[in-house]
């Protein structure tokens, strides 16, 4: 498996495609990257050689963007300064609602978490069923 900024891009996949697996980098970035390092986008990520791993390496390191780590890092910072100061968007960020405005009272799972256990319904425990009397015999 080729290594990239410290992540294992996956073999069997085109290299245009494996590159997307950085973070930070999409389609189109990685399209431009191979089109810098001249390096054919049909390659599979097995067949790079040691040479052409290192051009990208060096490419992404010397530019202008940030990817993976720095990027992480950059979010991550953003996100706690805004809950250092106490804005709006930080409060949700700390509570772990959605920030941007979407509706919390059915959807938002995914930031909310699986649905808690809410009322929950306990059984009385069913009294024994009374005999019915015995029928008369029909007759006088």
């Amino acid at each position: 498996m080729p290594r990239i900024l410290g992540v294992d891009i996956p073999k069997e996949k085109r290299i245009d495609i494996a590159l997307a697996y950085l973070y930070g980098v999409g389609r189109a970035l990685s399209a431009q990257i191979l089109k810098e390092t001249a390096i054919d986008a049909a390659k599979r990520a097995k067949d790079l050689t040691d040479e052409e791993i290192s051009r990208i390496t060096a490419f992404l390191q010397k530019a202008t963007f940030k990817v993976e780590g720095d990027l992480r890092r950059e979010i991550s910072q953003n996100i706690k300064r805004l809950m250092d100061i106490g804005s709006y968007r930080g409060s949700r960020h700390k509570k772990g609602l959605p920030a941007r405005g979407q509706r919390t009272r059915t959807n938002s799972r995914t930031r909310k978490g699986p649905k808690k256990g809410g009322m929950a319904v306990i059984k009385k425990e069913a009294a024994p069923a009374k005999k019915a009397p015995a029928a008369k015999p029909a007759g006088k």
